[in-house]
Formats: structure tokens, sequence, C-alpha cells
């Protein structure tokens, strides 16, 4: 039986250690570019509700246009080839992507998924 979003979010904040700043240490890269209709939808489906979201207060977001260059310090493990494509990263350093906006059913788990796997003192490659 697939679980609701609130039922996800239930889990995932219980399961999150209490008082972990999060939020200073993970952060979520948008990229984008002009013309891009999946970031139109993302917009228009997810944008307005993210910084009232336990993922959005975890993962704060920084939109980038693609052909811009990265902001010092950043490390991607690959180049960002297509639009959008969102980048958690755990300080400066990433940690996972999704590649591609599916939808709001099956961006909030995935998200969420991301977010759960990350640890709040991560320094280290995941990979």
């Amino acid at each position: 039986m697939p679980l609701s979003k609130p039922m996800l979010l239930a889990l995932l904040a219980a399961a999150w250690p209490a008082g972990a700043a999060w939020a200073a240490e993970l952060r979520l890269l948008m990229f984008e570019q002009p013309g891009c209709l999946y970031c139109a939808r993302w917009d228009a489906e997810i944008a307005p509700q993210y910084p009232l979201t336990d993922e959005g207060r975890a993962a704060p977001v920084q939109r980038l246009q693609m052909r811009d260059p990265l902001p010092s310090g950043v490390e991607l493990a690959r180049p960002v080839t297509f639009t959008p494509t969102f980048v958690l990263m755990a300080g400066e350093v990433e940690f996972g992507r999704l590649e591609g906006y599916p939808g709001e059913d099956f961006f909030w788990p995935m998200l969420a998924r991301l977010i759960g796997q990350a640890e709040p003192d991560s320094t280290t490659d995941p990979r």
C-alpha cells in the first residue's frame, strides 16, 4: 500500500534527529532555463508551497540558470545537462540529484527520500 504524502512526511519527520540544523547544511539547487516547460510546471505545482513544507525547511531551494557559472565553492558530481535538475547539496558537495520533473505525486516522495538519506553532518561524497 503506497504511503500518502502526510504519512510519508510524518515518518520522515520522526526519523530526523531532534534539533538537527539541516536547513543550515542542506540546500536544493534547482537548475532551470528560459522556455523550460517542466520548470514552469514545477513553478505552478510546487514552488508556492515548497518553503512551507518539511522538505523546504530542510533544504531551501536556490534557483540557478543552467548555463551560468556555478556559485563559488559548489562541487557537482557531473555537469547539469537538462532542466529542471534538482541537486541536493550537503555543504558545498553534491549529495544527490533528481533529473527532470515527473509531477508533484512523484517529486515529493523522491525528494523526501533523498533528504532522508542525507545526514546532518555529512562531509563526504555518498557515492
